[in-house]
């Protein structure tokens, strides 16, 4: 008897769990977004980001030109020194402009 009774356990628990390891759901679950934020948030966050660096850049460069201006002297070796730093300041401040219309080229490339 006892073992008529382990027996009937065993073969319940064992089509217990074919049925429910063999089952499979109606329909299948909404894909989760993994993203945080979407493409047109990440890419102005990172024109944000150039637009920064290269006006940084750009700065400091204005500066450097400045200094060796104000401590050339009347040599005209320094004097070319700060002109090219100057020109490097320009493109800088160029970029910096350009930057947001080459990113949204970049987004039109991607499809965002």
């Amino acid at each position: 008897m006892f073992r008529r009774t382990i027996y009937r356990i065993t073969t319940a628990t064992a089509v217990f769990l074919a049925t429910v390891a063999g089952s499979a759901p109606a329909y299948a679950a909404e894909p989760q977004i993994l993203a945080a934020y979407t493409l047109p948030v990440i890419i102005g966050n990172i024109t944000a980001w150039i637009v920064g660096l290269l006006v940084g850049v750009a700065t400091l460069f204005l500066t450097i030109g400045g200094l060796r201006r104000l401590a050339a002297g009347g040599d005209p070796t320094e004097i070319e020194k700060a002109n090219s730093a100057f020109k490097n300041a320009l493109i800088g401040y160029a970029l910096a402009v350009l930057a947001p219309i080459l990113l949204a080229v970049v987004q039109g490339w991607i499809g965002g």
